[in-house]
């Protein structure tokens, strides 16, 4: 492989931001590439900045770069502005670690967080000059895989990706090493592409595509099945049991130039128990698996005394919940050691175990941003959603925050919910009306800011089966909003584009046929989706159309229990009947509680390790989830039979 920097570096004065070509970041390992190293190119498919602090590539970066059979770098979406000027140029994409061309590399490992950016995934490959579709590339080209939460609905991207892992990847990549790495020995021989993917699809957690057929009765989906009988008929995701043996990222990667949550990024736990219904990510991500309190603030100290960061991020889906917040964040904010006061952020707040003592510790220092997602206007909508988020509970917290000298908060909603009415959705204005009036009583400089989002079902959730509200009516509840909080002084209205929520809806749910329409949507320039500026929704209709497919029939209509949706095939560990059971308990608008501490419901997540649930032991706390047992705290799976949990 040879640098492309000679050729790159004259462009640099011609594009906006320079700085997200070049690399050289503090924590960046320098590539020894190699005959018998199997490369990893790992790319994220937006900007820079948006990249960069990607816990999950980070990771796989150090771990990759350990290994002495393989070598990483990364890889970002150029701007629009640097892609005409490789185009131009006739510059392939590049690493930014030692800008070798991509198509260089063996893999191409994409990060696949959003579904907006399935266009960019499609324009990356085509500038690394290797074949948009799988079926196109041959033995020399780079094996395209993908991971993250976006994958556990492959179908959309099946065309182009050539195995998808599902889950943890900390694992698997080791696996996927050894795989490739026999296939780069033997020479890569004319036909070898079919058997090195024949050979990753026997890894558990590797999806690929390509040994599946896909079967369809007019517009229904009838089913996917494999190709061959050693290929398995369910993947099964990949779970880190232990995430203490796994203390990574141990050099995050410090920019040269702003990004977005520049700061010391520490991941505290994994999964999450409180089963909201319209989140995936806690679904998709049990059971719960806490990193050991004393593991976390070893983490702190060396990432801060390297990186040189005066904040820190405890990054999970709840991170309040952890068991050892309190303790944590008392040690971090008291201790001597650190050189200048170091700020707490907690990215992720439940209302209901954010605490005045826990709010008086964090604003030791200084006050980081807060936000709060109480997700639904009204008691009824939270029980829907399973949401147990009672007003008193957000009030409790906002108090909390106003208490301690914060003047700014934010609130974070969905609309278009199951079963939502507009008494729901006035529900918002009025909360954010009353955390104003809570905050004046200690300031009158208070800042409420509402931010709402459009709902979105997602694969592998209760919602799954719900019909999407339209674009016209997630705009007419904006709308609603807009109109109720015109004269509320101290409350901020904010809106995502309805016309995105639609196109997400497209994409989340969509089977194989939606990848002709990706493609298309890709060749008419469309890409960067995620950002407003260059977001075309005409494209995504007139791709549609022309496919002969109707967006009412992929978004807007209620599944039915026995219809084979598109990711039947791929297990995230819950047994769908769980989730059916869920979602018509939500459409009876009754919530369940966290599991940690009721019986195990018996979703399927924990049965794979020899247990229920994942719980901790000691009896909660009133008016909230912390102060729970050693057994979470310790970081490892407590039996069932420990708990008396039902079987």
């Amino acid at each position: 492989m040879e640098s492309l920097w000679p050729r790159i570096e004259p462009l640099l004065a011609r594009v906006q931001k320079p700085a997200r070509y070049i690399g050289c970041e503090e924590g960046a390992r320098v590539a020894q590439h190699a005959p018998w190293k199997v490369a990893w190119l790992l790319l994220y498919p937006d900007s820079y900045e948006i990249g960069l602090p990607n816990q999950g590539l980070q990771i796989l970066y150090e771990l990759l770069n350990e290994r002495d059979d393989a070598v990483a770098e990364r890889a970002y979406a150029p701007w629009v502005d640097m892609e005409r000027q490789l185009r131009a140029e006739g510059i392939p994409l590049f690493s930014v670690d030692s800008h070798r061309p991509a198509g260089e590399f063996d893999l191409l490992a994409f990060n696949l967080s959003a579904e907006l950016v399935y266009t960019n995934l499609l324009n990356c490959i085509d500038l690394a000059g290797v074949p948009v579709r799988a079926g196109e590339r041959s033995p020399t080209d780079p094996l395209v895989v993908a991971g993250g939460h976006c994958t556990y609905n492959p179908e959309p991207l099946a065309d182009f990706v050539d195995a998808f892992v599902i889950g943890d990847g900390e694992q698997v990549v080791a696996e996927i090493t050894e795989v490739v790495g026999d296939w780069k020995r033997g020479g890569r021989t004319p036909g070898s592409r079919e058997r090195v993917l024949r050979a990753l699809a026997a890894v558990p957690g590797v999806y690929v595509p390509s040994m599946y057929d896909v079967d369809y009765d007019g517009e229904r989906l009838v089913g996917v099945r494999p190709r061959y009988p050693d290929v398995p008929a369910r993947v099964e995701k990949r779970t880190i049991a232990d995430l203490a043996a796994w203390p990574y990222p141990k050099r995050q990667l410090v920019p040269l130039t702003e990004v977005v949550h520049d700061r010391l990024n520490v991941e505290i736990f994994r999964g999450c128990t409180r089963g909201c219904r319209f989140c995936q990510a806690g679904m998709i991500t049990r059971p719960v698996r806490e990193r050991p309190a004393a593991q976390v603030r070893q983490m702190i100290s060396d990432g801060l005394a390297r990186t040189g960061y005066d904040e820190v991020a405890l990054t999970s889906l709840s991170s309040a919940d952890y068991s050892g917040i309190d303790e944590v964040v008392r040690g971090v904010v008291n201790d001597p050691s650190c050189s200048a006061q170091v700020g707490v952020s907690l990215p992720s707040l439940r209302v209901d175990a954010y605490t005045v003592g826990l709010a008086a510790e964090i604003a030791k220092v200084r006050r980081t941003g807060l936000t709060f997602a109480p997700e639904g206007g009204t008691w009824r909508i939270r029980q829907v959603i399973s949401k147990l988020i009672r007003e008193e509970d957000l009030y409790g917290a906002v108090d909390s925050a106003f208490s301690q000298g914060w003047q700014r908060i934010k609130l974070y909603f969905l609309i278009g919910l199951p079963t939502e009415a507009d008494e729901d959705t006035l529900g918002i204005a009025e909360l954010a009306r009353n955390c104003v009036a809570i905050g004046r009583k200690h300031t009158n400089r208070v800042t409420v800011s509402a931010s709402v989002g459009g709902f979105v079902p997602k694969p592998h959730t209760p919602f799954q089966w719900f019909g999407q509200n339209s674009e016209a009516e997630l705009r007419r509840k904006v709308n609603l909003l807009k109109d109720e909080t015109r004269r509320d002084r101290g409350v901020q209205l904010k809106w995502h584009d309805p016309k995105a929520t639609l196109v997400e809806g497209i994409a989340s749910r969509g089977d194989r046929r939606i990848g002709a329409v990706i493609e298309d949507v890709w060749r008419g320039g469309g890409v960067f989706q995620e950002w407003s500026e260059f977001f075309r929704l005409e494209l995504w209709q007139d791709a549609m159309a022309r496919h002969g497919l109707s967006i009412d029939w992929y978004v807007h209509r209620d599944r039915t229990e026995d219809e084979v949706l598109p990711w039947d095939h791929i297990s995230a560990g819950l047994h769908k009947d769980f989730l059916w059971g869920d979602w018509q308990d939500a459409l009876a608008q009754s919530g369940v509680e966290d599991c940690r501490w009721t019986p195990c419901y018996d979703c399927g997540a924990c049965t794979g390790y020899g247990i229920e649930h994942r719980v901790a032991s000691a009896v909660p706390p009133a008016g909230g989830s912390q102060g729970t047992g050693q057994d979470l705290a310790s970081g490892g799976f407590v039996p069932v039979a420990l708990l008396g949990a039902r079987p």
